[in-house]
C-alpha cells in the first residue's frame, strides 16, 4: 500500500498540471480536493484539437452514455499531443469488484471486494491506501480499453475513410489503427521511484527483495517473477555446495562410472565403491527439484492471499486488441462485438500453425547433425595433431551450435508470435497461452535435444559434460554483457546528457518526459532463461556439478540487473492482477517431472535399474511430492 510519502508525491505531480483543468465529477463522493494523474494518452503529433476535445469528452461520460467515467487533463495546453488521465472513487470501486479482488475487511480478514458492502472495508475513503498505484493504473488502462461506440459515427477532425466509427467498435483500437494514438502508458511517480530504487537495488545486501512495495508500484505480475527469481536465487545454495563438495573433494566422481569417448561412454565398475558424486548429484537432483517447485507453490499462495489476488473473479472480458471478425451479438456477453468461428480457428491451428512449428523444429534436427559432424572432424583432427590448437578447435563445435541455435530461435520468436496473431484469440489470456505454449516447445526442443540425444542415445558423457559446460559458459558471458554491462552504458553513458539537461531545465514537465523512455519488453525472455536455467540444473547437472555454481553467480547479479532495467531505463508497464505465474509455473512443473526420468537414466546401469524398479520411480517421486504439500 502507498504510504504518508506518497501522498507526498502526489502533490508534487498534481503541481505540474493544473486542478482547475481536470474534468469535473458528478458523484458528490468522488470529489477530491486533489487528482492523481496516473496514465498518459501519446497521441499524433499531427492530432487536431477539436479530436483531442472529442476524446476527453468521451472520457469523462458516464458509462450509460458510452463513456468511461473517468478524469481527463488535457496536459500543457488544449491543442498539446497528450491526454492525461486519472479516475474517480466510485469508478476505482466498481472496477475492483469486477476484478475480484479480495481486500481488508473491518475484522483485517482479506475478503472479495463488494460495492455495496464497500463500507466495512478498510480505508474504502481513500483510493491510495485501499488501491496499490499498479491496480490504480491498470483499472484506468483497462476501462479505457471497454471504450466501445453506441452507434455508428465520425471521428471529428480525421478524414472520412479511416475517420468512421461503427457501431460497438472498440474505440481506443480504432484511434490506435488510425493513428491518433501512438501509446498509452502507466506514470511513474518520481518519488516513489527512487525510494524502492534505494531499497531494491541500490543496497549492499545480495539477498532480500521489497517484495510488498514491488507489488505496490508494479504489479502483482511484476512482483511474481521477482519473488520467483528471489526464491529459486535462493534455492540454488544447497545444489552449488554440494557441487562444490564434488568437485574438489571427490574428484573423478568416486569412480564408479568410468568416462570413455564414444558411445556406450558409460560403464560400471563392480570393484569400485557402491556411491559415486555422480549418483548422489543424480538423486539430489531429482529429489531437489521436486522439492522446489512444491515449495514455490506454496510461497506462490501465500503471496497472492497476501496481494489479494487469490480468487480473481472469472469474467467474459472483452475482446484483446488485435481480434478481429464478423460483428455480431456475443451469446455469453450479451454485447455487440467481432465474432470470429472457434472452428476456423482450429483450423488455422492445425493446417498452419502445426506445420510450420514442425518445419523449424526439423531445422533444429539439422543443426544438431551438422554439430555432430563438427564435432568427428575435429576429434580426428586433435587425435592427429594433438597441439594446444587443436585442442581449443574442441569447442568450436559446441560454440558454433550454440549461435546457430539463438538465431534460429530468434527467428522462431518472430514467426511464434505472427502465427499467434494469424489465429485470432479473443481473449488476452488465451493468445498469451498458445504464444508462450509455441515459444516453450521450440525452445525446449532446441535446447535441450542435442542433450537428450547425447545423454540417451550416444550415452557419451564426457561430450554431454562439454557440451553442457560450454553452454552454460557462453550463455552466462552474454547474459553478463546483456544484463549488466549494456545497461550500465546506456544508462551512464548514452542517457547522461540526456540527464543533465533535466537537471538544468526545472520548468520540464517530467510528466511528457517519460515519453522519451523505450517502452518495457516484459518478462517473457526473462522467463525463458529461468526455464533454461532450471533445465540444465535439474536434468543435467550429475554430469556437471559446477552447474549450480554458475547459475548462483549469474542470479545474484540478475536480480539487481533486471531490477535497475525496470527502475531506470523503460517506461512503467501496465501490471495486471494474478494469482500466480501462469503458464509459466505449469512449465517448471512439467521440467521438473522430466529431471527425475533423466536423472534416473544418466545413473550407471545397476543402479538405474533399481531406481525404475522400484527405488527412486516416478510413482515414489509423487508420493513424495503429496507428503511435502501435506506438510
Amino acid at each position: 500500500m502507498t504510504s504518508l510519502g506518497d501522498k507526498g508525491s502526489v502533490q508534487t505531480q498534481t503541481k505540474v498540471l493544473s486542478q482547475d483543468s481536470w474534468t469535473q465529477v458528478s458523484c458528490p463522493c468522488c470529489v477530491s480536493k486533489q487528482v492523481e494523474p496516473l496514465v498518459l494518452i501519446q497521441l499524433s503529433d499531427s492530432v487536431q484539437p477539436v479530436t483531442k476535445r472529442w476524446l476527453i469528452s468521451l472520457i469523462e461520460t458516464s458509462k450509460r452514455h458510452g463513456g468511461a467515467a473517468l478524469l481527463a487533463h488535457p496536459g500543457e495546453d488544449e491543442c498539446g499531443d497528450v491526454v492525461v488521465v486519472s479516475a474517480p472513487r466510485c469508478t476505482f470501486l466498481k472496477a475492483t469488484e469486477d476484478l475480484g479482488l479480495c481486500k481488508k475487511y473491518h475484522n483485517e480478514d482479506m475478503v472479495a471486494f463488494s460495492y455495496h458492502d464497500r463500507d466495512n472495508f478498510s480505508n474504502v475513503d481513500d483510493m491510495q491506501e485501499f488501491l496499490t498505484l499498479a491496480e490504480r493504473q491498470y483499472i484506468v488502462k483497462n476501462e479505457l480499453d471497454s471504450l466501445q461506440a453506441q452507434k455508428k459515427q465520425r471521428i471529428p477532425g480525421i478524414p472520412e475513410a479511416p475517420g468512421v466509427l461503427e457501431a460497438w467498435e472498440n474505440i481506443c483500437q480504432k484511434l490506435v489503427r488510425a493513428g491518433v494514438i501512438k501509446d498509452i502508458f502507466p506514470l511513474h511517480d518520481q518519488q516513489r521511484l527512487n525510494d524502492l530504487g534505494r531499497r531494491w537495488y541500490s543496497k549492499k545486501q545480495i539477498w532480500g527483495q521489497p517484495l510488498d512495495a514491488i507489488q505496490s508500484y508494479f504489479g502483482s505480475t511484476v512482483a511474481f517473477y521477482f519473488s520467483f527469481l528471489d526464491f529459486y536465487t535462493w534455492a540454488l545454495v544447497p545444489p552449488a555446495f554440494l557441487g562444490l563438495v564434488l568437485t574438489f573433494l571427490l574428484p573423478g566422481g568416486g569412480g564408479v562410472v568410468k568416462e570413455q569417448a564414444g558411445e556406450g561412454a558409460m560403464e560400471e565398475d563392480d570393484d569400485g565403491p557402491s556411491v559415486s558424486g555422480h549418483m548422489v548429484q543424480a538423486v539430489f537432483s531429482m529429489l531437489w527439484s521436486t522439492l522446489f517447485i512444491e515449495l514455490w507453490k506454496r510461497r506462490s499462495s501465500s503471496l497472492s492471499h497476501r496481494w489479494g489476488t487469490l480468487n480473481l473473479a472469472e469474467r467474459f472480458a472483452g475482446p484483446r486488441p488485435g481480434f478481429h471478425g464478423t460483428l455480431g451479438l456475443n451469446p455469453e456477453t450479451g454485447r455487440l462485438e467481432p465474432l470470429f468461428p472457434e472452428w476456423q480457428r482450429q483450423l488455422r491451428v492445425g493446417l498452419v500453425s502445426l506445420p510450420l512449428v514442425g518445419l523449424l523444429m526439423g531445422l533444429v534436427v539439422l543443426g544438431m547433425t551438422c554439430f555432430y559432424h563438427g564435432e568427428a572432424l575435429v576429434q580426428g583432427f586433435h587425435q592427429d595433431s594433438g597441439s594446444l590448437f587443436s585442442g581449443v578447435l574442441l569447442y568450436m563445435p559446441s560454440m558454433a551450435h550454440i549461435v546457430y541455435t539463438n538465431m534460429l530461435g530468434n527467428v522462431y520468436h518472430a514467426v511464434a508470435m505472427q502465427l499467434t496473431e494469424w489465429e485470432n484469440h479473443r481473449e488476452e489470456s488465451s493468445f498469451q497461452n498458445h504464444h508462450t505454449t509455441k515459444v516453450l516447445l521450440f525452445t525446449f526442443f532446441n535446447n535441450f535435444a542435442v542433450l537428450f540425444h547425447i545423454a540417451f542415445y550416444k550415452q557419451d558423457l564426457p561430450l554431454l559434460r562439454k557440451r553442457l559446460a560450454s553452454m552454460l559458459i557462453g550463455n552466462q558471458l552474454v547474459n553478463q554483457c546483456t544484463e549488466v554491462v549494456v545497461p550500465f552504458i546506456v544508462d551512464r553513458f548514452l542517457s547522461a546528457p540526456h540527464k543533465k539537461e533535466q537537471e538544468d531545465d526545472l520548468e520540464m514537465d517530467k510528466l511528457r518526459a517519460q515519453r522519451s523512455l523505450p517502452p518495457y519488453p516484459g518478462l517473457f525472455a526473462e522467463y525463458i532463461e529461468l526455464l533454461l536455467q532450471f533445465g540444465y540444473l535439474s536434468l543435467f547437472s550429475c554430469v556437471y556439478p559446477l552447474t549450480a555454481v554458475l547459475l548462483l553467480l549469474n542470479n545474484i547479479t540478475e536480480i539487481r540487473g533486471d531490477a535497475y532495467k525496470i527502475c531506470k531505463l523503460f517506461r512503467k508497464p501496465f501490471s495486471a492482477p494474478v494469482s500466480n505465474m501462469g503458464v509459466w509455473q505449469t512449465a517448471f512443473e512439467v521440467l521438473g517431472f522430466v529431471s527425475v526420468m533423466s536423472n534416473c537414466w544418466l545413473l550407471p546401469p545397476r543402479v538405474r535399474q533399481f531406481c525404475l524398479g522400484g527405488g527412486i520411480s516416478g510413482k515414489n517421486i509423487i508420493l513424495f511430492t503429496i507428503l511435502v504439500e501435506k506438510l
